[in-house]
């Protein structure tokens, strides 16, 4: 019911920035709530894992290993969140993928949906050294 779609993945080299994007759609219904946007990556042969986190209102929370090179930020109003990438390493290679939490769709003017979390299919970020 929920698309998720990310862009702004490339190659970079290293000390380079990317900015990644993530928009949340609903074809049929309109997402009236979202409680949280997370950005996680999954580097090659290794887990997914969380680089960061921006609540409703816009509290965050990153990764140690990104803290200082990288923003997350929200439009609430667009349902769209971003990743800001400064200061790029080769160790930052990973698929990225953006995931929206506690998402309510309503349509019909009443109807409502519970909560749930959707994620988007991913966009690769490679940076050479």
């Amino acid at each position: 019911q929920v698309l998720v779609a990310e862009s702004g993945g490339g190659l970079v080299q290293s000390g380079g920035s990317l900015r990644l994007s993530c928009v949340a759609s609903a074809a049929s219904a309109i997402i009236s709530n979202i409680d949280a946007v997370g950005w996680y990556r999954q580097p090659p042969g290794a887990q997914r894992e969380l680089v960061a986190l921006i609540s409703k209102t816009g509290y965050t929370n990153y990764a140690d290993s990104v803290k200082g090179r990288f923003t997350i930020t929200r439009d609430n109003a667009n349902n769209t969140a971003y990743l800001q990438m400064h200061g790029l390493k080769p160790e930052d290679t990973a698929v990225y993928f953006c995931n929206f939490q506690g998402v309510i769709l309503t349509w019909g003017g009443s109807f409502r949906s519970g909560r749930a979390n959707y994620w988007g299919q991913g966009t690769q970020v490679t940076v050479s050294s």
